[in-house]
């Protein structure tokens, strides 16, 4: 029996690392804007992680005192600036809830138009944002090709591309054109000669059918990638309580699992737009998950934006004909120099990020004595240290972008 000697020569240290502070942001590309987290890490291991906010602060809210409620729409673009029509109709919304205002069918059905294709668009970023957080730049162009047909549709709308300020108080500032040219992007995917015009809602239908199918083109590229899925799924799980606990909502709170969306559930001057549609609010577990996916993780949030565009292409269509069918028109009037009651209200709508809220005070004069907002990504955010501890540095990326947060909305 042989005995094993030990090599006088083998030295054995007792290694240990130390924790080092990392600065990620306000620059990084994987900050989603002017955000700085700041992570503590031992090795390649993190185990605190701070967001700093308040990079992109703009006094919105303070500036919202001094000015008529109509005139603060076009603030509220600049909140969620990707999402900016949803922003829009919460604003509208809470001062009609105010002053005791009930918009038409007409009216009514037009915001389900313009802010369910408001969500597909937001959604398209997210969606391609994640994945150029991740490595991959194809979805990154595809995503952005789509939108900028949305965009097209909201600027022979409106006239604008980002911040719109079209959803006002009473309805919209404009009704919808009864034709429109066919989209440069739209007529080239489709190799349609350009020229002419043709019914507005028409040209809709080709791009939500053209949209479809590419939907089963994104799953391929990212959704059931396989390194995608090593990426993101069992990675930043968060869990029931811990969404509920910290207010999380939207996607965000879906991917936990918990079945809850305001155009459904919420106050009745928001429910009554879908209350006629037909459409599923998609919720964690999913059926067709990988393997490794568990429910809170990264994999899930992403998921859930992806079928919220499926059931936001629903949603659009049906308001085609119900928007043609109703009585009434696009706006009901309001005056600038309207005095607010001395009340205070508060109301959220489900916006693509999650619920956004805001609370108005009046104080008998046009101006508010109070604006605030509640923000869906500020909620989001701030279970980032919960979720990202213990996960590898490199992961950080991956578990912030599943968030899907939009600083304006959160630096005031």
């Amino acid at each position: 029996m042989s005995m094993q000697v030990e090599d006088p020569r083998v030295v054995e240290f007792d290694v240990q690392t130390d924790e080092m502070l990392v600065n990620m942001g306000p620059q990084h590309p994987s900050t989603h804007g002017v955000l700085r987290l700041l992570l503590r890490t031992d090795g390649e291991i993190v185990h605190e992680c701070t967001p700093h906010i308040g990079y992109l602060h703009r006094c919105a809210e303070k500036i919202g005192e001094n000015l008529a409620a109509p005139q603060w729409i076009p603030y509220t673009d600049r909140m969620d600036y990707l999402a900016a029509m949803n922003m829009n109709l919460g604003f509208a919304l809470a001062i009609e809830k105010m002053v005791g205002m009930e918009v038409n069918e007409k009216a009514m059905h037009l915001r389900v138009f313009i802010a369910e294709l408001g969500r597909v668009a937001g959604h398209l970023v997210a969606m391609g944002t994640y994945g150029l957080d991740l490595g991959t730049f194809s979805p990154f162009l595809y995503a952005f090709r789509e939108r900028e047909i949305i965009l097209d549709f909201f600027e022979e709308i409106c006239g604008a591309r980002l911040t719109y300020s079209y959803i006002t108080i009473g309805g919209a500032t404009h009704d919808l054109p009864e034709e429109i040219e066919i989209p440069d992007g739209l007529s080239a995917l489709l190799k349609i000669k350009k020229g002419g015009r043709k019914p507005f809602f028409e040209v809709v239908e080709m791009f939500l059918q053209w949209l479809e199918k590419r939907i089963v083109e994104y799953h391929t590229l990212l959704t059931r990638n396989a390194i995608f899925i090593k990426r993101t799924a069992d990675i930043g799980i968060l869990t029931r309580e811990i969404a509920i606990s910290y207010g999380c909502t939207g996607p965000v709170l879906r991917g936990s699992g918990v079945d809850y969306d305001l155009r459904r559930d919420g106050e009745a001057i928001y429910t009554r737009m879908y209350k006629d549609y037909d459409f599923e609010i998609p919720v964690a577990p999913f059926e067709d998950a990988p393997r490794d996916a568990v429910v809170g993780d990264c994999w899930s949030r992403f998921y859930v934006r992806m079928m919220e565009v499926v059931q936001a292409i629903r949603l659009v269509r049906q308001s085609i004909p119900k928007y043609q069918a109703a009585e009434g028109t696009h706006r009901e009037p309001f005056k600038f120099n309207t005095k607010l009651p001395k009340d205070e209200v508060y109301l959220e709508t489900e916006a693509p990020r999650g619920q956004m809220g805001f609370y108005v005070v009046g104080n008998g004069n046009a101006e508010p004595l109070r604006c605030r907002a509640k923000s869906s990504c500020f909620c989001n955010l701030s279970i980032t240290d919960k979720i990202c501890r213990g996960v590898p540095l490199a992961d950080v990326p991956a578990v912030v972008g599943s968030l899907d947060v939009v600083m304006g909305e959160i630096d005031r």
